[in-house]
């Protein structure tokens, strides 16, 4: 088996897992219908894209078809800008306005209009021969390039902010899938540099063997974090699904202020209340306890219990909370009475709701994991 031939294979095998996956998102039954759609929309385009290794030779009646192909790239970078926003905010909904990401992509159409779609099949054939020379090709390859760039940064930035603001107001720890959301999203980004490395080969070498190889690794490691990340989302459907767009991290809310004898006073009255509230009260056992339920119950406005446990208390609200939970554990690890209560019984009653995010948080607390914690309570 030649190179060539493997290169087919691997983007035969990568494109009918590809669409596979896109097809299951598209049927599957879940209410989070228009993230799977946009992650689909992602995947089909990048498959369409990856049809560029089996296609050898254009039937003239299919010119016009491989050329709308090329542009289907445009809408790429931006399909998956909006799964991020529909999997960061639980209020994100595709408006009209979205439409204006459409533009690089019916600028490209347009383009070619003039040499392709309206033009005899000798007309065209003489185009696609040129084209490579022309400035107009490299504008949009330049386009292309700067496209990727800002919206795969924009969502790496929406993404950490994100996770900022869901610490700060949410205590369920299951936040695995925007963290692999986060990986995949520097993955994607990093893989988008062999892309470059094939473009520098071809102006450079031309068309050849290290190019091709550079094309299958690409390939092939687009495929393999493709099913890494689904396989991560797919099993864990109860995992972050996004926190409310209107909502800040704390430190764009809140201005730093100089250090004030009175506030400070009155700041601490207020923390040591707090802390006696959940001490007595115990609102940490509420597994699905954010910080606009906790406002109600102590009776302060959500901006200054947030203000006072972010930024006074230098706390997220998840480990404050958290920390609530950990210590109610342990009360009960140590207590002989409760030792036939398992630990998967006491996560649930002390307000976790998974038993990996409980004892990565109990290590982290203790150093130690729930069950050798109960052989050995000190």
């Amino acid at each position: 088996m030649d190179q060539y031939n493997f290169l087919e294979i691997t983007a035969f095998i990568g494109i009918f897992v590809i669409l596979f996956l896109a097809l299951f998102l598209l049927t599957v039954k879940t209410k989070h219908k228009l993230g799977n759609q946009l992650f689909a929309f992602f995947l089909i385009g990048n498959a369409i894209d990856a049809c560029k290794h089996l296609i050898h030779h254009i039937p003239e009646n299919f010119i016009n078809l491989e050329a709308f192909r090329w542009s289907i790239v445009f809408l790429v970078p931006a399909s998956f800008y909006f799964y991020v926003m529909s999997v960061c905010f639980s209020d994100f909904r595709l408006k009209t306005k979205h439409l204006l990401h459409a533009i690089p992509f019916i600028a490209y159409n347009l383009n070619l209009i003039s040499g392709i779609y309206f033009e005899t099949t000798a007309m065209k054939l003489h185009f696609m021969q040129r084209m490579n020379q022309m400035p107009i090709t490299h504008f949009f390859q330049i386009l292309f390039e700067l496209l990727f760039q800002v919206y795969f940064i924009a969502s790496f930035l929406i993404i950490r902010n994100s996770r900022t603001v869901y610490l700060e107001n949410y205590t369920n720890p299951n936040i695995s899938l925007i963290n692999a959301l986060h990986k995949i999203t520097i993955v994607y980004y990093l893989l988008h540099f062999l892309v470059l490395l094939r473009w520098l080969v071809t102006f450079t070498i031309g068309l050849g063997e290290v190019r091709q190889w550079i094309v299958t690794l690409d390939g092939f490691t687009f495929l393999f974090c493709t099913c890494w990340y689904l396989f991560i989302a797919l099993n864990n459907p109860e995992f972050f699904r996004g926190v409310n767009s209107h909502l800040k991290p704390i430190t764009e809310v809140v201005r730093k202020q100089k250090p004030n004898l009175l506030v400070a006073e009155e700041k601490n009255k207020q923390i040591e209340f707090l802390k006696d509230f959940m001490v007595e009260k115990e609102p940490y056992l509420d597994s699905s306890l954010t910080i606009q339920d906790l406002s109600e119950q102590v009776k302060m406005p959500v901006k200054d219990l947030s203000t006072l446990i972010n930024f006074y208390m230098d706390k997220h609200f998840f480990d404050f909370v958290n920390e609530y939970r950990i210590e109610k554990a342990m009360q009960i690890l140590r207590d002989s009475s409760q030792k036939e209560l398992t630990v998967l019984e006491i996560l649930y009653q002390v307000g976790f709701n998974s038993k990996s995010s409980f004892s990565t948080s109990f290590k982290k607390h203790t150093g130690k994991t729930p069950t050798d914690f109960r052989k050995n309570p000190i």
